[in-house]
């Protein structure tokens, strides 16, 4: 099978690859919202993503990505608990998933076979430590909707029917993508992403041409042109993984903490998860660039994606809310 598109060799878009690093450094973000027309590369960016991650610890076998034997949930019925490293999952929710697809549920073959009431882990239990990815995400059925908004705020998923008593940890990135035509996104779970970026397709002749240069390389010289990118993907890897041992030790002055909260009240967002996710975002940057402390630059940089679907819609703004947050970031922090 075909690796996917590499990562670094995507063509501009750089919010959005920024936005997608920080998660990576930092799940706890909340996942990343991208918007735009069809065809500017939500989806590749998504899948270069998964290919791109370091490897997670987990026992073999376990439906849930446990990371140590003792978290195996009874219900898995593992014997062997050996510990392995494996791809940091990845796993698409299709538009059209029943609710059992999605949390589990009675496994009827062996129900009908051996008798046997066994539960079959839904597609919440495979994205447990990784990554949930939803295409057209404005498109989703309004109950399943619900049902992520319950699992992203509790980080368990709880299957209660067909005499089934189940409850599994279920901590995922959550990555959306649709096309703002097809579509507004429920506020309620937009406030569930930890950031926002709107992408659309290049203006540039040159770059449009190195897009279709390098697709055209990947589909009929892909061995060479992977090669010619895996070493640029390992060195953001790496640069991932540095920047995860370094999140802790980041200092945050108060001076910054008071930017940040200035900032989100000139711009009237709703609660304090904006303050929040602009602090967890900034932080990862910080790390992500090797500084050893927080600073306006960093703030920044990271508060149009963090907090542009966060604020109330002016529809006397013609701008848009990412300009917006970009002219009173500028006001505030200068």
């Amino acid at each position: 099978m075909m690796q996917p598109f590499p990562f670094s060799a995507i063509v501009g878009q750089d919010e959005m690859k920024q936005a997608m690093i920080l998660t990576a450094i930092d799940g706890s973000i909340g996942g990343v919202l991208v918007f735009g027309d069809r065809g500017t590369g939500k989806s590749t960016a998504v899948r270069a993503l998964a290919a791109l991650l370091p490897p997670i610890k987990a026992v073999r076998g376990c439906p849930v990505n446990s990371q140590f034997a003792k978290d195996v949930p009874a219900w898995a019925g593992l014997k062997a608990k050996k510990t392995e490293e494996a791809p940091t999952p990845v796993v698409d929710l299709p538009l059209g998933a029943t609710e059992d697809r999605v949390t589990g549920a009675l496994d009827i073959e062996k129900a009908l076979t051996k008798g046997e009431k066994a539960f079959q882990p839904g597609l919440l239990a495979k994205a447990n430590r990784g990554y949930l990815y939803i295409d057209e995400v404005n498109l989703l059925e309004d109950h399943i909707v619900d049902l992520l908004l319950d699992v992203a705020q509790s980080g368990e998923n709880v299957v209660e029917r067909e005499g089934l008593s189940i409850r599994h940890p279920a901590r995922f990135v959550l990555v959306g993508s649709g096309n703002p035509e097809e579509g507004e996104l429920r506020p309620q779970l937009l406030d569930r992403f930890g950031l926002s970026v709107e992408v659309g397709s290049p203006k540039e002749v040159a770059t449009r041409v190195e897009v279709i240069k390098r697709r055209d390389a990947f589909e009929n010289d892909n061995t060479a042109f992977m090669l010619r990118w895996q070493a640029e993907d390992a060195a953001i890897r790496d640069r991932i993984l540095k920047a995860r041992r370094a999140l802790g030790k980041i200092k945050t002055p108060d001076q910054v903490l008071n930017d940040v909260a200035e900032l989100c009240l000139t711009l009237g967002s709703d609660g304090l998860r904006g303050e929040l996710t602009l602090l967890k975002a900034a932080r990862a940057f910080a790390a992500w660039q090797g500084d050893r402390s927080l600073s306006r630059h960093h703030i920044k940089e990271v508060a149009p994606m963090a907090l542009r679907h966060r604020l109330r819609r002016d529809p006397l703004d013609e701008a848009g809310s990412g300009t917006r947050v970009t002219r009173t970031v500028e006001d505030v922090l200068g």
